[in-house]
Formats: structure tokens, C-alpha cells, sequence
């Protein structure tokens, strides 16, 4: 067994059986339980609380897996982002946004996405798997393993992938993060974020728990959407906002600014109208060219004259700020430079660093 892929309930009982099964008293399986998430070892070898023997024991019988750190970039800004290799094509990327004494992890569902917005570096990149609750997790573990790193206060599903799409995992990844026994984060400082897959929004709905939702809407008609969203075709925005309403806590939409795309007067009004109609916050974010051939970020000025309109209809609006500008901060990008510079090593040992574009504007991650 997992232990780091079950629900802490599960993986107690787990625990409590194979502890009784060798003799150990039941003590043994709470301390045991409280190595994995709430006072975390990277194997069992460093959980001196433990006897040697058991310790040894738990190494052979249920070892703890982690991914590999194959890359890591850090911001001016002190943003910092990491590809976390997970092996079988699982290599993703995390970011961490330090902002006053909030910590907001930014992490990943899936490696690649299948539903192509024309604006993600993830989404050109294709599908290529799900992720496991426990690689959707280790990615606030293992900041917890570092001495390096603080805890996360917030945790956002805004990495590669959609969520919803990978809802048996992302589900039980939420309870491990969720969980008094498992990582113990407030289902308040959670966000699920998606491209509005409505069967999905159904079952996070019917959760308890007052986990977040944000959805990537972009754009104000279908037509627009269709155009950079191909999802629209399988779920039209009406039927979004209509899941949205049913949602029993508060939404915010997700909006990337693209000029000559959605940024005029007439989608401000829309926008509003659309948020007043689900009471959704409006998160307005710049795009970066650099994550998005083809396209044009609205300038500053623009976006803050469209940001006074909507508000002037009465929706709550932010403007997002970029972060991690000086690396590779769109979502996908890491680890398509990380494949581009191992193809290129293969060809020749010519500079990396010249060859992948270090540096270079990209389209960077929400907080």
C-alpha cells in the first residue's frame, strides 16, 4: 500500500492492521500516522521516534515515495517555481508566491492538459497522464520536507491541467490537504480552478467542505470562448453559469486580458453582467506573449480603464499583478524548456541557456 495515496482515514486504519499484524502496541501506529503528512519524514529511516527494527521494517514493507526536483528557478520577485519529476511522463510544475504573510502554492492535476486553450503553454503541450492524490499532494509535502521553505497558507489548483478532469484523484487530494490528520490546510484557503466542466462543478459542489472554485472564463460570448477556449463546444457558457449558481460558495473568474480579443467595452459589460448573475469576484490577469505565440497582452492603461467599468457595474474587480517575469513563469513552460534543453544537449553542447531563451517575457501565474 501507499500510505501517501489513501485518505489519512484510510491510511490510519492501514497503518493500525500492519502495526497489529507484527505485535506493535496501537500507539505505535499513531506515531507512525503523524510522519506522513503533519510532521513528515522523507523515509522512514529519520523517524527516530520509532525503533530502528520498526523503522526498517516500515522501509521494506511500506516506503514513502517522493518525486525528483529536476529543476528549480527563483524571481526577483520572490516567486519560485519547480518541476517536480514523478517518472512515466509525470514531470510538472509548482509554484510558490510569497506575498506579505500570505505563502500561496500554486500546483499541478495532471501532466499536460487535453483541453488546448490557445493561451496556455500546458494546454499546446498536450495530455499525457493524470497525477495520483499523493503526486498531487507531495507537491506541498515536499516543501514541507525542506528547511528551505514555509508551510503554504493557500493552495490553488492553477498548475498544469484541469482538475476536474482528474476528479477521483483531485478528490482525494483534497481530503489529504484538507484533513486535520493529513495536511490540515482550511477548505477556504483551497481553489479549484477550472475550464468549466459541468459534471466536475456537480461533484465539487456536493462537497461539505467550503473548498473554492475559480473558473477560466476569458471571454464574454461563446463564440469568443470557442475561439480561445475549445472546451466551450462541450460545454457552452450557459451551462457553466448555470453549475455556478448551484455552487454553495463564493466563485471568482479567472479573465486573461488579450488585446482585440475580450477587452472591449461592450465585454466589460458582459463580464459584469455575468458576475452578478452567479455573485462571482473578477480576477483580471495580464498575459505574457512570451506563453502565447500569436497573441497580444492589453496594455496596463487598458486594463485598468476596463477594470473601473465593471466595477462601475457593480462587480468586485483586482487586477492581478505578473509574477516570476524573469523565469519561466508561464504555466508549462518550465518543463518545456527543461525538454527542449535535454533535445538539444542530445544534438550538441551548444549554451542551453542561449538556445531555450532564458529571460524572455512569459505569460505568468495568478496568485
Amino acid at each position: 500500500m501507499n500510505l501517501l495515496d489513501a485518505t489519512p482515514a484510510a491510511t490510519s486504519a492501514a497503518l493500525a492492521a500492519w502495526m497489529a499484524s507484527r505485535g506493535e502496541p496501537p500507539y505505535r501506529a499513531r506515531q507512525a500516522f503523524d510522519r506522513l503528512w503533519r510532521r513528515p519524514v522523507a523515509r522512514w529511516m529519520e523517524a527516530t521516534d520509532l525503533p530502528a527494527a520498526l523503522r526498517e521494517a516500515l522501509e521494506a514493507e511500506l516506503p514513502l515515495p517522493r518525486p525528483t526536483l529536476a529543476a528549480l528557478q527563483r524571481s526577483t520577485d520572490g516567486t519560485v517555481k519547480f518541476l517536480w519529476d514523478f517518472g512515466g511522463g509525470g514531470a510538472v510544475e509548482a509554484v510558490l508566491i510569497p506575498e506579505g504573510k500570505r505563502r500561496t502554492l500554486c500546483l499541478s492535476s495532471q501532466a499536460g492538459c487535453a483541453y488546448g486553450c490557445v493561451f496556455c503553454a500546458t494546454g499546446r503541450m498536450g495530455f499525457v497522464r493524470h497525477l495520483a492524490a499523493w503526486e498531487i499532494a507531495a507537491q506541498v509535502r515536499e516543501l514541507l520536507l525542506s528547511a528551505e521553505f514555509e508551510r503554504p497558507t493557500n493552495v490553488v489548483f492553477m498548475g498544469m491541467g484541469e482538475p476536474l478532469h482528474n476528479w477521483e484523484n483531485v478528490d482525494r487530494a483534497l481530503t489529504i490537504l484538507h484533513d486535520p490528520g493529513g495536511l490540515g490546510i482550511g477548505a477556504r484557503h483551497i481553489t479549484v480552478s477550472t475550464v468549466g466542466l459541468v459534471p466536475g462543478l456537480a461533484r465539487l459542489a456536493a462537497r461539505p467542505e467550503q473548498f473554492r472554485v475559480a473558473l477560466s472564463l476569458h471571454a464574454t460570448t461563446g463564440a469568443t470562448r470557442a475561439r480561445l477556449m475549445p472546451v466551450e463546444r462541450k460545454y457552452p457558457l450557459p451551462r457553466v453559469v448555470e453549475a455556478l449558481k448551484r455552487f454553495p460558495r463564493r466563485v471568482t473568474f479567472e479573465y486573461v486580458m488579450i488585446a482585440g480579443e475580450n477587452d472591449t467595452v461592450e465585454d466589460a459589460a458582459r463580464l459584469a453582467a455575468l458576475a452578478r448573475d452567479v455573485g462571482a469576484h473578477v480576477n483580471l490577469l495580464p498575459l505574457h506573449p512570451g506563453g502565447a505565440p500569436g497573441l497580444r497582452p492589453t496594455p496596463p492603461r487598458s486594463m485598468q480603464a476596463f477594470a473601473t467599468r465593471v466595477r462601475a457595474l457593480g462587480v468586485a474587480t483586482t487586477v492581478r499583478r505578473s509574477r516570476g517575469l524573469d523565469i519561466s513563469a508561464a504555466c508549462g513552460q518550465l518543463r518545456r524548456d527543461a525538454d527542449d534543453a535535454h533535445q538539444i544537449g542530445a544534438q550538441d553542447d551548444r549554451d542551453v541557456e542561449e538556445q531555450i531563451g532564458v529571460g524572455s517575457q512569459r505569460e505568468g501565474p495568478s496568485p
